[in-house]
């Protein structure tokens, strides 16, 4: 549910196998392949929040949306479980406190990366009484056509989780507002061999933060400037050089689109499991008080 940004630890959790298990088994029991994305509206003047989340594992694509309201109630949630050949397209029609939800998709020929988000090819569109709340993909006019008054999507993009994978370098794709550029994101980790571990973040190719002695700065945080906006990075690889090899870094990214807000002057305060980092409720909270996109990314070593 949204307010575990989404059910990423549920039912489409992390799988960390214990110790004792074979080597086939920790192979096996591996992050899932997961992008969620978090988009803030108004229905009937109620703020909520839709969240879309990717998945993708061995049996296929997986789809899920939901809605919830300020105070972490869900309103309606609605899962396309994993695919081969079936469940492309579609239409859910729900109705909830004699509001009417429609959600239609159509990813038939949708092209995808490595990743579980479709790249093109596709629509995703929610409406609310019969208005277009929100609207994902490049098919606009087949999803309009599902529009009586034509109006265009309400929904502010605020905050994206992403499972990302790789041994020393690990990629995304990134915006750091609603509706603006796109950006490549390169973390380079070295943790291991004859070197003092390091880390590196680039933008575009660009190198725009490094951190030496990281056996010391396992955590931390640091502000870098991108398209005119300040960005507050933390990150936490306690789980590469301390922790179990199957763990998992975490790298939060967080805008401020103004001046008059400031930043935390000190890292979040995490847990073992960094749970309380990347949990949707202080991503929220964060948009309340001024504080823009959020992009949070959970790295995980490859074997």
């Amino acid at each position: 549910m949204m307010r575990d940004f989404p059910s990423c630890f549920g039912e489409n959790g992390v799988q960390v196998a214990d110790s004792s298990s074979s080597s086939s088994s920790r192979i096996t029991k591996i992050a899932q392949n997961l992008v969620s994305c978090v988009y803030q509206c108004k229905l009937q003047g109620r703020l909520c929040f839709i969240t879309v989340t990717w998945t993708k594992n061995l049996m296929g694509q997986g789809l899920s949306i939901e809605i919830d309201d300020a105070a972490n109630q869900c309103i309606c949630k609605v899962d396309i479980k994993p695919w081969l050949f079936s469940k492309r397209k579609g239409c859910r029609n729900l109705e909830v406190d004699t509001s009417k939800i429609d959600i239609y998709w159509d990813l038939t020929n949708a092209k995808f990366g490595s990743g579980p988000e479709p790249l093109e090819k596709f629509y995703l569109a929610v409406m609310f009484n019969q208005e277009m709340v929100l609207f994902l993909g490049d098919l606009k006019r087949e999803a309009f056509n599902k529009d009586p008054v034509g109006s265009i999507s309400r929904a502010t993009f605020i905050a994206k989780r992403e499972h990302i994978f790789g041994k020393k370098f690990y990629g995304a794709k990134a915006q750091f507002c609603d509706k603006g550029k796109s950006h490549d994101v390169t973390i380079e980790c070295e943790t291991v061999g004859l070197h003092e571990p390091y880390l590196v973040i680039c933008i575009d190719s660009k190198m725009v933060m490094q951190v030496k002695r990281l056996n010391w700065k396992f955590r931390g945080n640091h502000t870098i400037l991108v398209d005119g906006l300040r960005i507050e990075v933390f990150w936490d690889v306690h789980n590469w050089l301390f922790g179990n090899a199957m763990g998992n870094a975490v790298f939060m990214f967080q805008t401020c689109l103004s001046d008059d807000n400031k930043f935390w002057t000190s890292p979040p305060v995490l847990d073992s499991s960094v749970l309380a980092w990347s949990s949707s409720q202080p991503l929220r909270d964060n948009q309340l008080q001024g504080l823009g996109f959020s992009l949070v990314l959970h790295a995980w070593k490859n074997e």
